[in-house]
């Protein structure tokens, strides 16, 4: 099958001061609530954002579903957007699988920042499968907003990792992957991500 051509979803100001690249999760495109909700969200902080879909995705929305792509086929579409930004400083900011791609090539384009939501250190249930080798030498400031009983990296589990201290790890009280906290936490899914887009977009401005 012939991969149909990269679009981009712009949101906020022409002007913005930087540009924010948004990359999606494993198991969702461009155009998923979440990360629609982030875009949306950073714009309203004047930020300008572009969301755009690696390949597979892109397959997946033309009728051919197949796994995600692999980590240097996820770099060249993130370089192939750059190339398409406005000249000026560049945000890395994912939802998790899209994150984690954006911490692997912030040091390497010289990123401004690096933004994850929902950053899976390990795949659920096999805590040794460790995916934090890089994380211990970043250098590119980063922002891992987390919840603490996400499944691919619960708080007790990251307190234990050795992460570089460019990384900064902001936790949301009995968030899941998406941040999403049980009802009896006495917090909200909406006020969580609102935390989450204020977290990021005063990091991002910092």
């Amino acid at each position: 099958m012939i991969t149909p051509p990269l679009e981009l979803l712009w949101d906020g100001p022409d002007d913005a001061p930087l540009t924010v690249m948004l990359a999606h999760g494993a198991g969702a495109g461009m155009e998923h609530p979440f990360v629609e909700a982030i875009a949306h969200g950073l714009a309203a902080h004047d930020l300008r954002v572009v969301r755009f879909e690696y390949p597979y995705q892109r397959e997946a929305r033309a009728g051919h579903r197949r796994a995600p792509d692999r980590m240097p086929v996820l770099h060249e579409t993130m370089r192939e957007v750059l190339a398409l930004c406005p000249k000026g400083p560049i945000v890395l900011a994912g939802k998790s699988m899209g994150g984690r791609a954006s911490t692997m090539l912030a040091d390497t384009i010289a990123a401004r920042a690096c933004i994850v939501f929902g950053y899976p250190f390990h795949p659920p249930k096999e805590p040794t499968k460790l995916r934090t080798e890089h994380l211990a030498s970043l250098q590119t400031r980063t922002l891992i907003l987390q919840g603490e009983r996400d499944p691919f990296g619960t708080r007790e589990q990251v307190e234990g990792y050795v992460l570089s201290p460019a990384i900064t790890v902001q936790w949301l009280a009995d968030g899941d992957h998406s941040l999403a906290p049980r009802q009896r936490s006495g917090f909200t899914a909406e006020q969580h991500l609102a935390t989450a887009i204020a977290a990021a977009a005063a990091f991002a401005k910092a």
